[in-house]
């Protein structure tokens, strides 16, 4: 017991890895890596100022938007200093609290973002099944509120999440498999029982993610029912593409997620880079590709954007 206390004492860091196996090619994803965060703060920084902005855009879909879009930021910021760390100065190292802190920050704004895509899902169903009343029943007051539900749930729901991992004795390797810390990853280095951090992973999916998840696919079953119940078909299509920019969003999030989870359960076999390559995607591609989405499938938002370049009115 005392070995066991001593080892865990000791403990006081773990080790990223950026390329497994392979830590000489990091200097080769620094300008990639760099190039992604600048896209993500460029991208979403422009959706934001354009919101912000634009009269016309002070509607409770583009607030939803701007919600999403600091999430996303949130998110990207939260991987950056020891992406830094490790691919621009080949620092691999992060003290225990600081990689708890990180931990507790990446999957409460994961939870937030399933949060908001579900709440975009509502406005979306809102806005297709009675028209004439969106604007009364999504207020300013309850997008705030809507907004203030979302990441008070992902707060609760993470907060166990470092006091989990800070009650397990690590006297294992403390080298972590990816450039960033995650529950699951530092779980694995713990030298005791690791039964209720696993259970409680699975709740969070199941309660979180995979609620929102069936949500967001009732409220389209609902949407597309109201659609088949248009009777031109230019308004069917209309109506349909108003979603489509949401539908995009919500395929690059939950798509790398069940990716990841999937590799994680069943493929175990595969090269450590596989692991890697998807975990970066899961956290690095959504907040890249949702403004571009949201700008070339958005008339609002690409008028505007266009008209700001151009230098017109």
């Amino acid at each position: 017991m005392t070995d066991l206390n001593a080892s865990r004492v000791n403990h006081h860091s773990f080790i990223l890895t950026g390329i497994p196996g392979m830590p000489d090619k990091n200097i080769w994803m620094a300008f990639p890596l760099g190039f992604l965060y600048t896209l993500t703060l460029l991208g979403n920084g422009t959706i934001l100022a354009v919101i912000k902005v634009d009269q016309s855009l002070h509607e409770p879909l583009y607030y939803f938007l701007s919600i999403l879009a600091l999430t996303d930021v949130s998110l990207s910021m939260s991987t950056l200093p020891t992406m830094l760390s490790i691919f621009w100065f080949s620092a691999p190292e992060i003290a225990f609290d600081a990689c708890i802190t990180q931990m507790f920050f990446i999957h409460g704004f994961g939870v937030a973002e399933s949060g908001v895509l579900v709440s975009m899902a509502f406005d979306r169903f809102v806005a297709i099944q009675d028209p004439l009343r969106y604007a009364s029943i999504l207020t300013h007051g309850i997008v705030g509120k809507i907004g203030i539900v979302v990441l008070t749930r992902a707060v609760c729901v993470v907060f166990p999440v470092p006091f989990l991992i800070k009650r397990l004795p690590f006297c294992h390797s403390n080298v972590l498999s990816h450039s960033y810390c995650l529950h699951q990853d530092a779980m694995r280095l713990a030298c005791a029982s690791t039964h209720v951090n696993s259970l409680y992973g699975l709740v969070i999916v199941i309660f979180t993610l995979g609620i929102d998840a069936l949500v967001i696919l009732f409220s389209y079953i609902l949407i597309l029912k109201t659609v088949l119940g248009i009777a031109s078909r230019a308004e069917r299509l209309k109506a349909l593409n108003t979603c489509l920019s949401h539908i995009c969003a919500v395929l690059l999030f939950y798509v790398p997620l069940i990716g990841v989870t999937m590799i994680h359960r069943f493929g175990k076999h595969l090269s450590p880079i596989v692991h890697t390559l998807m975990a970066n995607v899961y956290l690095l591609l959504p907040p890249v590709l949702n403004p571009i989405v949201y700008s070339v499938k958005t008339k609002q938002i690409r008028r505007r954007i266009t008209q700001v370049i151009l230098g017109t009115k």
